[in-house]
């Protein structure tokens, strides 16, 4: 099989990641990436990930076999004008972006149909930007693929294999389809957690007691509040119709909520929380999804100096990479007093044997 090309245009975190996991499943890959942010190309390029990097879209992108469109969706129809003049016409055309009609339409408007397929990877991070990129993000995660209309089997075939490749579980739909799918279970949540927050921090007091004391629940549900506002503002108004319904349809659902609690209804109450429970539970325990499923555990340490750093030691000693790591400063829904983070499973497990092992308490997320 002969070597395969790939090029990058945008090398942020999905970009970065994609490129570091083609790198660690097909290695003997050429990968050339464009980015307007330098200083990223040149770690792409130390740390062997990139092995040609540009400056500008040129054609240095003729050669590819397959061209990923990273960058932020604002900058997707000018990108696409300029690459057009590059573009070979056996190279097969993807994107990364959350919204796919927007993508599709231009396509569609600059005659490159025939071998586009849309791409999302059901992955991602608070954290954004090449330097945390990680091979690891595409582990078990769902990679849609929106293949346009006048796209060869082959070349959807191709992709498909690829995406398997790279550790990832291709599913194949409409952009019309994905676009609500993702509206449901990506979009929709980051404006109830973000909505979340600002609720909490218009009622909190002056003394900030709320932000004080907020834990457990809280911070779960509200975690991806933290990811980039720019990114979700483009998102909101490129999936505005898909959102908006949606919302409308959780605000009713709130309204009907308040209701049972003014009349106090007991039994719509427990149905209200019980459908929840058993929906959320039927749930498959992977790491799939746009709300990444987190690998922590909590550890009982006792309260005095080096017994983070013990730990922290322990881990290393083993190899064991750690992704994050905190302190529960209360313990509300959650055991132990060290929270920890791994990038993935099998890391996970590891740990959590050497230090059981090591007469540790372990406390690990249902």
């Amino acid at each position: 099989m002969s070597t395969l090309t790939f090029g990058f245009i945008g090398l942020g975190l999905i970009g970065g990641s994609i490129a570091k996991a083609i790198r660690n499943k097909i290695p003997d890959s050429h990968i050339i990436a464009y980015d307007p942010n330098e200083t990223s190309l040149q770690l792409a390029l130390k740390e062997n990930i990139a092995d040609e990097i540009s400056l500008s879209i040129d054609n240095s992108f003729h050669s590819c076999d397959y061209i990923f469109l990273c960058a932020p969706v604002a900058h997707n129809d000018e990108n696409l004008l300029i690459l057009k003049q590059y573009l070979s016409p056996e190279t097969i055309l993807t994107d990364v972006g959350s919204v796919k009609t927007g993508i599709h339409r231009q396509i569609e408007a600059i005659g490159l149909q025939n071998q586009f397929i849309g791409g999302h990877p059901m992955t991602g991070s608070e954290r954004f930007g090449y330097p945390n990129s990680n091979a690891a993000l595409l582990e078990n995660a769902y990679y849609i693929l929106t293949p346009s209309a006048a796209v060869p089997e082959k070349k959807l075939t191709e992709y498909h294999h690829l995406v398997e490749s790279i550790g990832a579980i291709p599913l194949v739909l409409s952009y019309e389809e994905h676009d609500y799918v993702t509206a449901a279970i990506s979009h929709l949540p980051h404006v109830i957690a973000a909505s979340l927050v600002n609720l909490v921090k218009n009622a909190d007091s002056k003394e900030g007691i709320m932000k004080m004391v907020a834990a457990g629940g809280f911070k779960d549900i509200t975690r991806i509040a933290s990811s980039s506002p720019a990114m979700w503002q483009q998102i909101c108004l490129t999936n505005t119709e898909n959102i908006s319904k949606l919302l409308k349809t959780y605000i009713k659902s709130l309204n009907d909520i308040a209701v049972c609690l003014d009349y106090r209804a007991e039994d719509a109450l427990y149905d209200f929380f019980d459908t929840a429970r058993n929906y959320r539970e039927s749930f498959i325990n992977t790491s799939s999804g746009p709300i990444k499923a987190e690998h922590v555990l909590t550890v009982d340490i006792a309260d005095k100096p080096g017994s983070i750093a013990a730990i922290a030691s322990l881990l290393a000693m083993h190899d064991v990479s750690i992704k994050n790591i905190g302190i529960n400063h209360n313990r509300e829904l959650a055991e132990g007093a060290l929270r920890i983070e791994f990038y993935d499973r099998k890391t996970i497990e590891q740990a959590i044997e050497i230090m059981k092992n090591h007469g540790y308490t372990i406390h690990t997320k249902k």
